[in-house]
């Protein structure tokens, strides 16, 4: 699976602590330049076909349909194809035009859209600094059904203001007939990023943590009345449309992460390449005028060898987020026991549950996945 980072925004949304900037006039072409330079480099380390291909950001919908097709064309060329399931990119409803759409379709690659709604509250999309509104939302995911795209998935933020349950969530009825995967993120304020100094500064308020429980157990009830069931605490899906590619994150298959600020893994390292957009595209200019040996330029960055304790932490963290839940037998045998035992008091109080082999989160569960998985970490 390959990961493909574009960290480019038309400007920044108040809550995201991502790495972004601004796309400038020389921007897109410099910057898929370098990614091809990086793409033929390391082509190497995913010899296996590819099965999913993301491209995250940022905001991937920012570059032109003619640098996207170059991008296409590589990775044609540098990897194997031939079983690639889904190929999904993330989008802002306001770049989603007729004319893009088709000029993705036309592109013949990418079979799954993710776009980033939030909410169709045009007083909530003020507030934390998009630059679409409700109506252009709709009409987004309208004008992707009529491009002929089927796989469609909605980013949907709750938590944002206090709202009243049941009815908290009732505006994504507009969308559960169009879409087949809906992202529900309960709003995080993030240190550093503006809506941290908004909220510091008391120019916004959010709802407590009862009101989001609420909010979470609204939309629960409300997605799974309209055929969709959760398989991961911020996911929802059909049947047949879970994210395949997010999938394999939660199971740590390995993949090959490309761009600024892109992650990658081996199953035993993780490779993390530095954030600065600049420091990016001058290192892979040099390296494609110079050499194909990165040692020689030292390229921007880091990695780090996974300790037992680590792999262990991090199977943890990932399989008691999704429903499927941990299996006892990818437990290692020196842990089981400590596991058994600090798990009794989350299945007594009826966050866990043993099924199939498995230490599984109910729904009330899954909101306290991540404490849980720090809580039996191997320390």
């Amino acid at each position: 699976m390959i990961y493909i980072h574009v960290p480019f925004c038309h400007r920044k949304c108040t809550y995201c602590a991502f790495y972004s900037k601004p796309l400038g006039t020389e921007g897109a072409s410099a910057y898929v330049d370098a990614l091809l330079a990086e793409m033929e480099l390391r082509k190497g380390e995913q010899a296996h076909p590819i099965r999913t291909i993301y491209f995250g950001g940022g905001t991937p919908s920012i570059l032109p349909i003619g640098q996207l097709d170059r991008i296409v064309d590589a990775l044609y060329e540098c990897f194997d194809l031939s079983q690639v399931e889904e190929v999904t990119i993330e989008c802002n409803p306001e770049d989603l035009t007729p004319d893009y759409l088709q000029g993705l379709k036309n592109i013949g690659l990418v079979n799954r859209l993710s776009i980033g709604i939030q909410s169709l509250d045009d007083d909530v999309l003020r507030l934390i600094g998009r630059r679409h509104t409700a109506q252009q939302a709709l009409e987004a995911v309208e004008n992707a059904h009529r491009a002929g795209f089927d796989n469609i998935s909605v980013d949907f933020i709750y938590g944002i203001k206090a709202i009243n349950a049941p009815n908290a969530l009732s505006a994504l009825n507009a969308l559960k007939e169009l879409v087949t995967h809906i992202s529900a993120y309960s709003l995080t304020v993030e240190p550093g990023t503006a809506l941290a100094v908004q909220v510091g500064q008391g120019r916004v308020t959010l709802p407590d943590e009862d009101e989001v429980v609420r909010q979470y157990h609204a939309l629960h009830w409300q997605l799974t009345e309209a055929g969709f069931h959760q398989y991961e605490v911020s996911n929802y899906a059909r049947p047949g449309y879970e994210s395949r590619h997010n999938s394999r994150y939660w199971d740590r298959t390995s993949y090959l992460g490309l761009g600024p600020a892109a992650h990658s893994f081996d199953g035993l390292h993780r490779r993390w390449n530095h954030g600065n957009i600049e420091e990016y595209i001058s290192s892979y200019s040099r390296l494609s005028r110079f050499s194909r040996d990165f040692r020689l330029f030292g390229l921007p960055f880091e990695e780090e060898t996974l300790t037992a304790a680590d792999a262990f932490n991090e199977l943890l963290m990932t399989a008691l987020r999704t429903v499927h839940g941990l299996p006892v037998a990818a437990v290692p045998e020196g842990q089981k026991e400590r596991l058994h035992r600090l798990m009794q008091p989350y299945v007594n109080c009826g966050w866990i549950v043993m099924k199939d082999g498995c230490y599984s989160p109910t729904t009330e569960g899954l909101l306290h996945a991540d404490g849980m998985a720090v809580s039996l970490f191997d320390t």
